[in-house]
């Protein structure tokens, strides 16, 4: 559970991420939790997970391993991307291949919402790559977020930081599987 928020406005991309983990019906905030993070920094792509904390870990192994950087500039890029990682989730990562049979293709297993320089793009499950105008959210909270930042991004006083922290604010107000603090990050776009 979580919710995570990209933005872009003003010549901004800002990506924000509630901090809470769970295990079950456990709850874990990151007062105990030293790896809370949902965000990892890769150059300057900054790609945040929803589904279990193991896609992190293995993401950001991959990333250290790869020999040569993927490029995560358009939505091109990242499918191509997300091809060769999808074959090392199966061959390397051990991912269960268990799909259902309606699916067309077999499912990576994981959402991941990607701010850069280029932009903002979420890759789903079947390694669908979109990219957003303005703004967009995952996770249990992202209904809430995206209303939130609906509401407020019109506002012309409202930076992207500003409308990504009303979004994961109002996430973790009404969705329990969404909890404070939250972490965000600004980048330049080109």
């Amino acid at each position: 559970m979580t919710t995570i928020a990209a933005v872009k406005k003003n010549g901004y991309a800002v990506i924000a991420a509630d901090s809470l983990t769970m295990w079950g019906n456990m709850k874990e905030s990151s007062t105990h939790i030293a790896n809370f993070s949902k965000i990892v920094k890769v150059g300057a792509n900054y790609l945040a997970f929803t589904g279990s904390s193991a896609f992190q870990l293995v993401v950001r192994h991959w990333l250290a391993d790869n020999k040569r950087s993927p490029k995560f500039e358009s939505v091109d890029t990242i499918f191509d991307a997300w091809l060769t990682f999808h074959s090392q989730l199966k061959d390397r990562y051990f991912i269960r291949e268990l799909d259902d049979e309606r699916d067309p293709f077999e499912s990576s297993r994981m959402n991941i919402l990607i701010a850069n320089p280029y932009g903002i793009f979420i890759v789903g499950v079947l390694r669908t790559v979109t990219e957003y105008k303005t703004f967009t959210a995952l996770g249990s909270g992202c209904d809430f977020a995206i209303g939130a930042m609906q509401a407020v991004y019109g506002d012309r006083s409202k930076s992207a930081s500003d409308v990504a922290k009303i979004g994961i604010q109002v996430a973790a107000e009404f969705d329990d599987g969404t909890g404070l603090p939250m972490e965000s990050y600004r980048i330049k776009l080109k």
